[in-house]
């Protein structure tokens, strides 16, 4: 699973510059040429990087500003290309861009930009990552009145799990359990996200020791990187698509 991400821009030549400085980092590209499209895009598909050409696309600055309004993509990595003429750097920083690239665009510094930001890529790739996991989970509540689950998945953030009886409203659980090829017992505070009648229920860790983290961050890192080993056959490459 290679990292992804999305360029709206109409001008030929930052297009002709960044994509293939991408590609050479492992990272697929999607040209967009639309702000309105880019927008309907960014609602249903999620990339690990998005890169906007906002001065001199028109709508471009707007997609920018929403960016962070968008559930599946306000945390992705953001990249604003400037003309110099328009908007400034403060300006994009204070939209939450994380990085800028001024034009004209050089290879150089656009290796320089992507290379200082792929460790965030892919440290919200690990994060947005949910690990197929089914193991015990024991739920504690605070009257000390334990319920057993099972897990369906996890990430960073937290666990989906089936419940085999109504959960309480407006609880915050403590979880326990032990990830499979670990030693490690957790027990970490959480919060009921999201349930459904069917027993299928998200919570949310709202606090993880830091030995915990680690060993959590390290056991996701290790199956990620087996989904991409086992892979049969790479996904069929994005550097073709224009939208």
């Amino acid at each position: 699973m290679p990292l992804e991400s999305l360029l709206l821009s109409q001008d030929i030549e930052t297009v002709r510059i960044l994509r293939p400085t991408l590609e050479q980092l492992s990272i697929e590209v999607e040209v967009c040429q639309e702000a309105r499209k880019a927008s309907e895009i960014l609602i249903s598909e999620k990339f690990d990087a998005i890169i906007v050409d906002c001065d001199d696309l028109p709508g471009g600055l707007a997609v920018l500003q929403g960016l962070r309004n968008t559930p599946s993509n306000k945390n992705s990595v953001t990249f604003a290309v400037l003309n110099g003429r328009n908007t400034t750097t403060q300006e994009a920083f204070g939209m939450g861009v994380n990085f800028v690239l001024q034009k004209p665009v050089s290879t150089i510094n656009a290796s320089r930009c992507f290379h200082a930001a792929l460790s965030f890529m892919e440290r919200e790739r690990r994060r947005y990552y949910r690990q197929p996991v089914k193991m015990r989970v024991k739920i504690v509540l605070e009257d000390n009145k334990e319920i057993n689950a099972t897990s369906t998945n996890i990430s960073e953030g937290g666990l989906a799990l089936i419940v085999h009886q109504a959960l309480p409203k407006d609880v915050s659980p403590r979880l326990q359990f032990i990830l499979p090829g670990t030693n490690t017992a957790f027990d970490v505070e959480a919060v009921v996200a999201w349930a459904d009648i069917k027993g299928h229920v998200g919570v949310r860790f709202l606090h993880v020791p830091q030995n915990m983290q680690e060993v959590l961050e390290k056991w996701l890192s290790e199956q990620l990187e087996k989904a991409q080993n086992c892979s049969e056959k790479p996904p069929a490459a994005k550097p073709g698509v224009t939208r």
